[in-house]
C-alpha cells in the first residue's frame, strides 16, 4: 500500500467510528465532595456524568451536549439563589436527579432547571424537582422531553408569588409524559408553543391544571387534572385535540374554551366542579363522546359560542345541566342526539331517541338562576309539572340549548364512579 495513502485510511476510520458510535462516550464519577462544575467543565460533547448520592450545593451550567445522571437520587440544591441548573446547549439528558432550591425572582425566571434559547432536543426524566420557583421553564428549545418528574413548588408561598411546574415558551414539539404536578400557579403553562404532546400527567393543588395561550396543534390525552381551581383551560388556541382526560374536584371549572377554533374535544370526564364546562367565543369544534357530571354546573355557554358539533355526550346529574347566554336557540345533537339525564320526555318507537326536543334553559331553569333555594324543589310534581308547561306555552321561554332527539340512555356505564368527586370543603 502506498505509505501516503495510510495517514488518510485511518483519518477515514476514525470519522466513521465517531459516526457509527465505535468510540464509546466517556463516563466521569462525581463523589461526595467533589464539585460537579468542575466535572462538567472536564467533560467532552457526548459524556456521562454519574452523580453519587450526597448533597450538592450547585449552580450548574451545563454548556456542551452531555448526560447528567444520579445514582441513588443524588440533591442538587440551589441555595435559593438564580436557577439550580441552567441548560445552554443541545442534546442534554438530565436523569435521576433531585433538583432543589432555586431562587424566588419572579423578574429573573428562577428555575429548578431553566433549558434556554436553542438547548434543543433537552431530556429531563424521573427527577424530583422541589422547591424551586419555577420547575422547568422551558424557552425556545425545540424537542424537548419532560418525563416521569415529580415537581413541587414553594409551597409556603402564595399562589400568585410562585412559579409554574412547567413553563413552555415559543417551543416545538414538547413531549410532556407522565409527570406529577402540584402546589404550583400553574401545573403546565404553555404560550407559543406548537406541535406538542401533553400524555399522562397529574396535575393537581395549583391554580390552573394548564393553561394554554396562543399555541396550535397540540395534543392533551389521558391527562388527570383535579383539586385545582380551574382544571384545563385552552385561551386563545386552535387545532387542538383533547379526548380521554379526567377533569374532577376543581373549585371553578373542569375544562375552559375560551376563543378556540377547528377542535377535538371527545371522551373526557368533567365530574365535581363548579362548572363542567366553561365555553366562550368558540367556534367550530367537535365536543363528542364526554361525561359531564355531578357538576354544579354542566356547560357554561356564552359569547356567541355556535357552529360547533355537540354529539353523543352524556350531561348527568348536574344541578344545573347548562347556562346558556344567547339570543337564539343553540341546536346540539342534531346528527346522533346527546343524553340529559333530566329529560322528561319518551321514546314511543324504540328507537333510543327522545320523540320529544330536549330544551336545557325552560321556566324553572331562568327560576332558579333567580332564586336559588327553588333547587330544593326541583324533584317535587309541582315543579316538573311547570317544566312541562313551559314547552307547551312557548310565549313563556327564553332562548335555550336544544336537542332535537336526545339519548334516552347514557353512552357511558361508569357515570355512578364519578359522583361526589367534589373539591375539599364544597
Amino acid at each position: 500500500m502506498n505509505p501516503f495513502l495510510r495517514p488518510c485510511r485511518f483519518v477515514i476510520l476514525a470519522a466513521l467510528a465517531c459516526s457509527f458510535g465505535w468510540i464509546q462516550a466517556a463516563t466521569i464519577s462525581v463523589q461526595p465532595g467533589e464539585d460537579i462544575a468542575a466535572a462538567v467543565a472536564k467533560a467532552t460533547a457526548g459524556d456521562v456524568i454519574e452523580i453519587a448520592r450526597a448533597q450538592y450545593r450547585t449552580n450548574l451550567l451545563i454548556d456542551k451536549p452531555l448526560t447528567l445522571r444520579g445514582i441513588d437520587r443524588p440533591t442538587l440544591s440551589g441555595g435559593e439563589e438564580g436557577d439550580t441548573i441552567r441548560v445552554t446547549a443541545p442534546d442534554v439528558v438530565i436523569e435521576g436527579l433531585i433538583v432543589r432550591d432555586s431562587g424566588s425572582s419572579l423578574k429573573d425566571q428562577n428555575a429548578g432547571i431553566y433549558i434556554r434559547p436553542g438547548a434543543h432536543r433537552a431530556i429531563v426524566r424521573n427527577c424530583d424537582l422541589t422547591y424551586n420557583l419555577f420547575g422547568l421553564w422551558i424557552e425556545k428549545a425545540d424537542d424537548v422531553l419532560i418525563e416521569g418528574n415529580r415537581i413541587t413548588g414553594k409551597r409556603d408561598y402564595s399562589s400568585s408569588q410562585r412559579g409554574n411546574g412547567v413553563q413552555l415558551y415559543n417551543t416545538k414539539g414538547a413531549r410532556i409524559f407522565n409527570n406529577d404536578i402540584s402546589f404550583v400557579r400553574d401545573a403546565l403553562y404553555v404560550d407559543v408553543s406548537h406541535h406538542a404532546v401533553f400524555r399522562g400527567n397529574k396535575l393537581h393543588h395549583s391554580r390552573y391544571g394548564t393553561h394554554y395561550m396562543n399555541s396550535y396543534y397540540n395534543l392533551w390525552e389521558d391527562n388527570d387534572t383535579y383539586y385545582n381551581r380551574g382544571g384545563l383551560a385552552l385561551m386563545e388556541v386552535r387545532n387542538q385535540i383533547v379526548r380521554n382526560n379526567r377533569a374532577w374536584g376543581n373549585s371553578d371549572h373542569g375544562i375552559m374554551l375560551r376563543t378556540i377554533q377547528d377542535s377535538v374535544i371527545e371522551n373526557n370526564v368533567v365530574a365535581g366542579n363548579n362548572r363542567g364546562f366553561f365555553i366562550y367565543d368558540v367556534e367550530y369544534i367537535q365536543l363528542t363522546g364526554n361525561l359531564v357530571v355531578d357538576n354544579v354546573v354542566g356547560v357554561h355557554l356564552a359569547a356567541g359560542s355556535t357552529r360547533n358539533a355537540v354529539e353523543r355526550n352524556d350531561f348527568i346529574s348536574n344541578r344545573e345541566q347548562v347556562r346558556y347566554v344567547g339570543s337564539r336557540d343553540e341546536r346540539w345533537g342534531t346528527k346522533e342526539g346527546n343524553h340529559w339525564s333530566n329529560y322528561l320526555g319518551w321514546d314511543r318507537d324504540g328507537n333510543t331517541l327522545g320523540d320529544v326536543p330536549y330544551e336545557a334553559n325552560d321556566m324553572v331553569d331562568s327560576l332558579t338562576w333567580r332564586y336559588p333555594s327553588i333547587k330544593l324543589l326541583l324533584a317535587s310534581p309541582a315543579v316538573q309539572a311547570l317544566k312541562l308547561v313551559s314547552q307547551q306555552f312557548p310565549i313563556l321561554r327564553m332562548p335555550s340549548v336544544v336537542d332535537p332527539h336526545p339519548r334516552m340512555q347514557p353512552g357511558n356505564n361508569q357515570w355512578r364512579d364519578w359522583l361526589g368527586k367534589h373539591f375539599p370543603g364544597q
